[in-house]
């Protein structure tokens, strides 16, 4: 596929141009199944949570690793001192996410 703006080749499916950043439309943004994917909802993480799961829910809606958002927030905690408020009126705010199944591995016995 060929970016519009540059004329480069881009690679099916991509949302941007690697080689000037323009935006994609159309056939460029959609997936290579021909749908497009829904739109990320920022939620609670119901799996991988120490607390109330909010900063797991940050890092799954801005593909971060959990453990960074984590140390982030606590120094916002300790240095600014407005994190703490933050996490709260995220915790009460943001809706928890539907459990997803887990995942079994062939041979084990079922969890039920």
């Amino acid at each position: 596929m060929l970016c519009p703006k540059c004329q480069k080749e881009v690679v099916e499916g991509s949302k941007f141009c690697y080689n000037c950043g323009a935006q994609l439309t159309g056939q460029a943004a959609a997936s290579a199944s021909g749908f497009a994917a829904p739109p990320k909802r920022l939620m609670r993480s119901s799996r991988d949570k120490k607390l109330g799961g909010v900063c797991a829910g940050v890092a799954d809606y801005f593909d971060l690793d959990p453990t960074l958002v984590r140390i982030v927030w606590l120094l916002a905690v300790f240095c600014a001192g407005t994190g703490g408020l933050l996490y709260l009126i995220l915790w009460i705010a943001l809706p928890l996410a539907p459990a997803s199944p887990a995942l079994t591995v062939p041979g084990s016995p079922a969890q039920v």
